[in-house]
């Protein structure tokens, strides 16, 4: 790690819209993922990993169970003045919430200026990733430049969904042009079928930071997005560099998980993201012990696996099952159960994530769904068979065939 004073910022505060109903009731950075962890927890790893200790969450739509999250998970030692803390929408530039990631930081310069640090890292609350943030930083003070902005390479097919970083051609590290969503983008010199993607992190030079969010807080032009103005202003003005994440290497990582990446923000993501920690080698690892991704510590009992009352046995196959599971002569296959859940004899769980306390009764049926907290499955009922039936009981199912049951719904 350089010798220079780091300081985090996490945007937290987005609405999350398009993980509905995962979100009717929680801000989408503290939505559960994996079974024990929340999504804010793969940044906040990231950052504690690389050596950062003074890191701040900016939250702002439903942030209660996020805010208690970070409280209760997150602590540091006070007497090294070492911190991560929830800092809500404080409207201390007028009666008005955040317009955009950009004022966010704007109104929230009074952290900065108490900490008074050289280098400031801010992050997206809602990325799957692993990534060793102090080799960037390095990176990002050999180049001189103002910004440096993560990237991933990502097949060209795919560029209308990302933030797509053009290079200059007789440097890669610089940033020449960035295209929010291209129709028709260019590829690498080095690999004509790929592109870089931004990743949504960035690192600042403090002073540079300050000062261009101040000047977007005039623009009446502007959407004072990071992604969307603040970045674009960098380039244009030369001060814009790129750190392709193919350079950074993490502890412990393979060759199947070393570049993952993945944005979480729609149903299927969020569900795609679940199948991808599963197999035998998973594409995402939740077990490498070097680089650890940590979470709240539940006081649970280990998971048990148990015959029904007339001996018959269950089967779990290629499942995460979390602390606190009873699963009695239940069949459960290519799914992530969520801690304190129960599936009772003669159960079908297949393909499906399932967040914490949910109740799956006998003989009932859970195919390709998402089952929010404190869900009741009753005796013989189904869930993701008829997606008609599910749609006529109230229950969101996407495009793919993914029914989704919201918080505390109970299905007979």
């Amino acid at each position: 790690m350089a010798s220079k004073k780091i300081f985090g910022i996490v945007l937290a505060g987005g609405e999350g819209k398009r993980l509905m109903p995962l979100t009717a009731d929680r801000a989408k950075p503290a939505v559960p993922f994996g079974g024990g962890y929340r999504l804010i927890d793969f940044a906040l790893s990231n950052l504690i990993n690389s050596g950062l200790r003074q890191i701040v969450v900016l939250t702002q739509y439903k942030s209660h169970s996020l805010d208690r999250h970070v409280s209760q998970t997150w602590r540091l030692s006070g007497l090294l003045n070492a911190y991560v803390a929830s800092v809500p929408a404080q409207q201390r530039l007028g009666k008005r919430w955040f317009s955009g990631s950009a004022d966010a930081i704007l109104q929230s310069l009074n952290l900065l200026r108490d900490e008074k640090p050289d280098i400031v890292i801010v992050v997206g609350a809602d990325h799957v990733y692993r990534m060793d943030f102090s080799q960037m930083i390095d990176a990002h003070i050999e180049s001189g430049l103002g910004v440096t902005v993560a990237a991933i390479r990502q097949p060209i097919a795919l560029a209308d969904q990302f933030g797509v970083i053009e290079v200059e051609k007789d440097d890669p590290t610089r940033i020449a042009a960035f295209h929010e969503k291209p129709q028709k983008a260019v590829g690498l010199v080095d690999s004509p079928g790929e592109v870089l993607a931004s990743m949504g992190n960035y690192i600042f030079d403090a002073d540079v930071l300050m000062d261009a969010v101040q000047r977007d807080g005039e623009r009446s032009d502007s959407n004072h997005d990071m992604g969307g103005d603040l970045i674009p202003d960098f380039v244009s003005r030369g001060l814009a560099g790129v750190y392709d994440l193919n350079r950074n290497d993490v502890p412990g990582s393979t060759e199947r998980d070393r570049f993952y990446w993945r944005d979480v923000g729609t149903i299927e993501s969020f569900f795609d993201a679940h199948q991808d920690l599963i197999s035998a080698l998973p594409i995402f690892n939740l077990y490498n012990r070097e680089w650890p991704i940590f979470s709240q510590q539940l006081n649970s009992p280990p998971a048990k696996f148990v015959r029904d009352a007339k001996g018959n046995l269950g089967q779990t196959i290629d499942s995460i099952v979390s602390l606190g599971c009873v699963i009695s002569g239940a069949h459960i296959e290519r799914s992530v159960i969520g801690p304190w859940s129960t599936i009772e004899s003669g159960a079908n769980v297949r393909d499906a994530v399932i967040f914490e306390r949910v109740h799956v009764h006998a003989n009932a049926t859970v195919r390709r769904a998402i089952l929010d907290k404190d869900v009741v499955i009753g005796e013989g009922a189904s869930v993701g068979v008829d997606h008609e039936a599910d749609r006529g009981r109230g229950f969101t199912v996407t495009e793919t065939g993914i029914t989704v049951v919201g918080k505390g719904v109970v299905v007979n």
